[in-house]
């Protein structure tokens, strides 16, 4: 995509006449957002309820060598990709991350995100915070986002979910989430998900405060500086 830079000089010294000067140069207008968060913090319902309700964000679709679950759409919920292609993909590096979680492989593709965001999508990638670190090496014009709970006993009440799981198993995904949250420092931005819809506030206002960036906004109103400024 196409943006603008705008210059401004004053000719012949004089400190109060400028002439304006539109030059083109490449960049992308989207927005890559990293959001993550430890099990039970609230994460993919607050990042399902930002996407629906606010125009030009998407969610990427990761690529997995697992096999589709009963509903999952290939293109949809993941790219159902063949272990030697995924394998492939690593090698050539197609991916801004890529993990192995038990026996299976998971990974973002670079170029589908760069398509996105020069499209003008804003795009959020749900990832823990090792993948986040391999991300912001690659793209780091990315932005961060931790949600964190608002309470340790929160936190456990939402693990336990309905009293199904042993104590053990609670305790074993406390432990993890636990772990997660070690990493809080790592990101640009906190959101505590006490309450649901301030949470939610807080993350679109985020999105919606980037939108206003100069170099976005310069790439996004071509026409109209061009009109303000002709």
């Amino acid at each position: 995509m196409v943006g603008i830079r705008v210059r401004a000089s004053a000719p012949d010294g004089h400190p109060n006449a400028f002439d304006s000067h539109i030059e083109p140069y490449a960049m992308t207008t989207g927005t890559l957002y990293i959001v993550a968060a430890p099990s039970g913090a609230g994460k993919t319902s607050l990042v399902k309820r930002l996407v629906d309700t606010t125009p030009g964000v998407v969610v990427s679709v990761s690529h997995t060598t697992r096999s589709p679950r009963p509903g999952e759409r290939h293109g949809e919920h993941y790219h159902f990709t063949a272990p030697a292609v995924f394998e492939t993909m690593i090698a050539e590096g197609a991916f801004l991350e890529h993990a192995r979680v038990f026996d299976n492989h998971y990974g973002t593709s670079h170029a589908a995100i760069l398509t996105q965001r020069q499209a003008g999508l804003d795009v959020i990638l749900e990832i823990d915070w090792q993948g986040a670190r391999q991300v912001r090496a690659l793209a780091p014009d990315s932005l961060s986002i931790f949600i964190l709970p608002p309470s340790r006993e929160a936190l456990r009440q939402r693990l336990a979910g309905r009293g199904q799981d042993s104590p053990e198993v609670i305790e074993r995904r406390m432990a993890a989430s636990l772990d997660e949250l070690s990493h809080y420092a790592e990101f640009d931005y906190l959101v505590i998900n006490d309450d649901f819809a301030t949470a939610l506030d807080a993350l679109r206002a985020i999105v919606i405060a980037n939108r206003q960036r100069r170099a976005i906004q310069l790439a996004r109103q071509q026409e109209l500086l061009h009109a303000l400024l002709s």
